[in-house]
């Protein structure tokens, strides 16, 4: 036992020494070098890069890109108006095949609501009560909402609308003329 005491003194005496000092000066510091530049990424010289390539050509005005892009809208909108149909939406009260109940339908919202104009189409074999012509979705939305208190089954649907003033060409001409 007593044996194992001294042990016990000495392993603890050992490590109560004082080792070397561990605080440095500055002045340790003042040789030291570390050269990163292997492990840096390396990039390539943008201004060599960007001589070599060929100038772009300058527009001779802003005014120049106006010009296009008036002519270019013009072009488009002559496009569009020449097509006698639209995608749009409507809003589907009735689909059914029922012709009795599809007037019926078109009767009970002009009462309700008598400043809506709703039309019957009929797409073999059935009828359509629909009202609206929008253009986006959302222009719908708040019809759509007045008439879901009277018609809880309304919805907005894609439809091909036909354009208010369009006529055809062959409407216009004289048939006389043509003769």
């Amino acid at each position: 036992m007593r044996k194992l005491w001294v042990i016990v003194l000495i392993v603890v005496a050992g490590a109560c020494k004082s080792g070397s000092n561990l605080t440095t000066s500055p002045s340790d510091f003042e040789n030291y070098s570390e050269d990163l530049s292997a492990t840096l990424p390396q990039y390539p010289d943008y201004k060599s890069e960007m001589a070599q390539l060929p100038a772009l050509p300058v527009p001779e005005s802003p005014q120049a890109i106006d010009d296009q892009l008036k002519e270019l809208a013009r072009q488009k909108y002559e496009r569009n108006t020449s097509e006698p149909y639209f995608n749009g939406y409507r809003i589907l009260i009735y689909s059914g095949l029922d012709r009795d109940l599809a007037f019926k339908t078109q009767e009970e919202l002009r009462e309700a609501m008598p400043d809506i104009n709703p039309e019957i189409q009929y797409e073999q074999p059935r009828y359509l009560v629909k009202v609206g012509r929008y253009g986006h979705k959302i222009e719908a939305l708040k019809l759509l909402y007045d008439i879901k208190s009277v018609f809880p089954t309304a919805r907005i649907v894609r439809d091909r609308i036909q354009r208010k003033d369009f006529t055809l060409p062959s409407q216009t001409n004289n048939a006389e003329g043509e003769n």
